[in-house]
């Protein structure tokens, strides 16, 4: 590649919002350069694991204890990495950060980013969310509304191929859906009940998940779901939403982007005179070269975190506390949402019944707190949603019986009883001390400084920890269900994976990093279009509200672009 080429943008990330901002740009005719700190992945043919079955794997699924080692902050998740899916999930020792207090940051740096693992669900915000910090006089009030970012909704929406329910509901508008797919009789159950023994509008729909559901839709090459569960290995159909199987692709079909991965972005280029942003500062990850990369337009789409502290070592005469933070703004009011707690119960019955195929979607619960005076809770701000979901357990639990014969034998070749389970997602709110800096002793591998996370759930938050278990046991409770207990596993923020903040949008450059248009606010043809830009958090799953400012965004800077703002 030659260096002196002069790009008319630049995407540093190829994730859920990198994606977009490539497909975007390119479409509008932007000459455009995607930079990715991690390897290449070319759908379908780099799914090493997409067909395996669990003897496949060596150590059923489990990790070695040697990639235990290299993924010891990775697996606080639970349920990943696995032995199928650790090359999609950061080495821990290649890729350290530090924690002043506990922060479970899961990554995934490759082509593709987070969007080849993540849990497809996807759900609009309203103005209950875009208003709440006004009228709560929380923080900041964020600079745009519903209507501003609905068109964009319905956008990403029909792109990416969403589908589910329409509620009608005021706090979880509906969308652009394909068809849903289906609760199983136990979630059935639940549904009832939750309609029956409840005043406040509480309800049990199937999840909105971008999925792709029938033929009759012309996605670009990809194919409906085949509920195999195997998502996070990659997915071959293209069945779900990923970077890799649509909008890059997208891009690509353009002519006009150039892709060059293991490009780990450190700076941003300032020039003084024209108070504009040149280019990027990038280190080879194989051979360590110290490169440069010259553009008219800048999108920071590395991941939240990612993307803070690109901003924070971009520093200059002008900035010298890192680029648009002359207000000590940028890395502050780091959010995610609560996770792994809620409840789980046994359920008699239903014995003659099943499910057909591995549905990669669950239940979802939308928010019921606080959204008017009948709502209101004490004690808390704000509200939460659950995810779940009703299966059959396998013929295992009957090892403990202890039993033989011919009884036994028949019993192994039945599943076992049904089991139904439900996690919390709530909001957390914005609050300035919780915040990431530069580490100014820890270096990585490349000499580039590692990032101190000092960020903690406070009052508000654990107050809503508990009220989300105390909801999820009534609930199952007034299903009739049996063994209910509630469970709230030892954690800290980041296990949700939804980190957000530290570059948020704001009316007030003194109080917000980037406008209502996502550009840095100092240095306008910088565009923050990742997590990072998240001025409150709602509690519904927020990649799909990512992607609609990122192609708003994009947009709009391709028409400042062709207006010839950017020089």
């Amino acid at each position: 590649m030659n260096q002196n080429t002069v790009y008319d943008a630049i995407v540093v990330g190829t994730g859920i919002t990198g994606g977009w901002a490539a497909k975007e740009l390119c479409e509008n005719g932007l000459k455009t350069l995607v930079l990715e700190r991690g390897p290449m992945v070319k759908h379908v043919e780099d799914y090493k694991t997409m067909n395996d079955d669990p003897w496949d794997q060596p150590f059923k699924n489990r990790l070695s204890l040697e990639d235990e080692k290299k993924h010891h902050k990775q697996k606080r998740v639970g349920w990943a990495p696995t032995d199928a899916t650790k090359h999609f999930f950061v080495n821990d020792l290649e890729h350290p950060y530090q924690e002043t207090k506990r922060f479970d940051w899961i990554r995934g740096y490759q082509v593709g980013g987070r969007s080849l693992t993540w849990g497809r669900q996807s759900y609009r915000w309203s103005d209950i969310d875009f208003e709440a910090n006004l009228k709560e006089d929380i923080a900041v009030d964020w600079p745009v509304r519903y209507a501003a970012i609905a068109p964009w909704y319905d956008k990403v929406e029909s792109y990416i191929g969403v589908s589910g329910e329409k509620l009608g509901l005021p706090q979880l508008p509906d969308g652009q859906f394909l068809p849903p797919m289906g609760l199983n009789c136990v979630e059935e159950d639940l549904q009832k009940s939750l309609r029956s023994k409840f005043d406040d509008g509480r309800l049990l729909t199937i999840g909105r998940v971008a999925h792709i559901t029938e033929n009759t839709v012309e996605f670009e090459g990809r194919g409906p779901c085949q509920y195999r569960n195997r998502c996070w290995r990659g997915c071959p159909f293209g069945g779900y939403f990923s970077s890799n199987s649509s909008t890059l692709p997208a891009a690509e079909r353009t002519g006009n982007m150039t892709l060059r991965a293991n490009s780990i972005v450190h700076g941003i280029i300032y020039d003084e005179n024209t108070k504009q942003a040149t280019g990027v500062k990038v280190v080879d990850a194989e051979t360590g070269e110290k490169l440069e990369f010259n553009s008219k337009i800048i999108f920071l789409c590395a991941s939240a975190m990612a993307s803070v502290g690109i901003l924070l070592q971009s520093k200059s005469e002008s900035f010298p506390n890192g680029i648009g933070n002359n207000y000590d703004e940028l890395g502050r009011n780091i959010m995610d949402h609560h996770y792994q707690l809620g409840a789980s119960a046994k359920v008699d019955g239903h014995l003659d019944k099943y499910y057909k195929g591995r549905r990669p979607n669950g239940f979802y619960i939308p928010r019921f707190a606080n959204l008017d005076e009948k709502t209101k809770r004490e004690g808390f701000l704000r509200g939460f949603g659950y995810q779940g979901g009703a299966s059959r357990d396998n013929w295992s639990e009957i090892v403990a019986e202890f039993g033989y014969g011919e009884a036994y034998k028949k019993a192994m070749l039945q599943p076992g009883g049904w089991q139904i389970g439900m996690t919390g997602f709530g909001e957390m709110l914005p609050h300035h001390d919780n915040r990431v800096t530069l580490s100014e002793e820890k270096k990585d591998k490349w000499g580039l400084p590692q990032l101190d996370f000092d960020v903690e759930f406070k009052e508000n938050e654990l107050k809503m920890r508990e009220a989300i278990k105390e909801e999820a046991v009534a609930m199952l409770k007034s299903a009739g269900f049996k063994n209910v207990n509630a469970y709230d596993t030892e954690t800290g923020p980041g296990l949700g994976i939804h980190e957000m903040g530290g570059a948020r949008m704001g009316w007030n450059p003194r109080t917000s990093v980037v406008n209502k248009n996502n550009q840095v606010h100092d240095v306008p043809n910088i565009y923050v279009t990742d997590g990072a830009f998240m001025t409150s958090a709602s509690c519904v799953n927020p990649s799909l509200t990512y992607m609609a400012f990122t192609a708003r965004a994009a947009n709009h800077a391709a028409e400042q672009f062709k207006m010839g703002k950017f020089v």
